[in-house]
């Protein structure tokens, strides 16, 4: 299973969970390939580029296989034709959390001052073209508030970057964010859903903040290479599945966040089309480029 990421964030996590039980499955090892890079594309176009045999897999995220195609119009592969889409793995919404020394305490007192004082206030991503980063641009399309975007290769740099003070903000997947908050290191101001979190029941949408209709959503799911012969898509798609429907693996994931995916090879190929569409969108209103 090829991650996009560096080890250490949600993707990564997620895809040695979820290759432990499909190695248990399997009766062999699931490798977890770490390709970091350009937002996610670079690990993404490897496994587009593989042989369609079912050997070589992408956990692939709303960045690498949603934003992407309207982010770099040189993107080497088709996010909708350059994959062949097996499931639906988790999905999730982020978490808006704020260095404790930021002095803006709710959102309405983050988005004056960053109203203020236009590109005062940072946030970190995963990379340009991630959901954090594109999440953020949607963000300050629809409060009008100037912030200033840092890339990281990853979201443990920028994670590690916003607890030692060198940026302000994260748009952050829940599962890497949860302990930090835990601990005291970071502050929590806002969900992206369009209902509070379970986890979170006394933070805020950004919808009930003033702004109806905002929702952001981070998603993983898993795809094959182009031309994968149905039969094995077929056979990916059902131990997939039955792997994310395991007791062992919606008690970890919920329990940090998540809502668990699976869903027809068919419905995830419809899904992935829509996504790529409304990403197209948010890019071209914000004028997002990759750095």
């Amino acid at each position: 299973i090829v991650v996009p990421f560096p080890p250490g964030g949600s993707t990564d996590l997620l895809a040695r969970k979820l290759g432990e039980k499909l190695g248990t499955t399997w009766k062999q090892t699931v490798l977890v390939d770490n390709r970091p890079g350009a937002g996610g594309t670079v690990g993404a176009d490897h496994v587009s580029k593989s042989e369609p045999d079912g050997y070589t897999l992408l956990l692939g995220v709303t960045g690498s296989n949603g934003i992407a195609g309207a982010l770099y119009p040189n993107l080497p592969y088709d996010v909708v034709k350059g994959f062949t889409p097996v499931t639906a793995v988790v999905s999730a919404p982020l978490l808006i959390v704020k260095n404790p020394n930021l002095p803006a305490k709710t959102l309405p007192e983050l988005i004056a001052a960053a109203r203020a004082r236009p590109g005062s206030i940072t946030y970190g991503s995963a990379g340009s073209g991630t959901s954090m980063h594109l999440t953020g641009e949607m963000f300050k399309l629809a409060t009008k508030a100037s912030l200033l975007h840092i890339p990281y290769r990853g979201s443990a740099g920028a994670l590690s970057d916003l607890m030692g003070g060198q940026i302000d903000l994260m748009f952050g997947d829940i599962l890497v964010v949860q302990p930090q908050i835990a601990a005291g290191k970071l502050v929590p101001i806002a969900v992206t859903s369009k209902e509070r979190h379970p986890l979170y029941p006394n933070v805020p949408t950004v919808a009930e903040s003033g702004y109806p209709g905002f929702e952001a959503l981070s998603w993983q799911g898993l795809f094959a290479p182009p031309g994968t012969p149905a039969a094995v898509v077929e056979r990916l798609n059902k131990d997939v599945n039955a792997a994310l429907a395991s007791p062992d693996i919606q008690d970890y994931f919920v329990s940090r966040g998540f809502k668990l995916g699976g869903s027809s090879a068919t419905d995830y190929k419809h899904f992935i089309e829509a996504e790529a569409s409304k990403w197209a969108g948010i890019v071209k209103a914000s004028g997002a480029k990759p750095d």
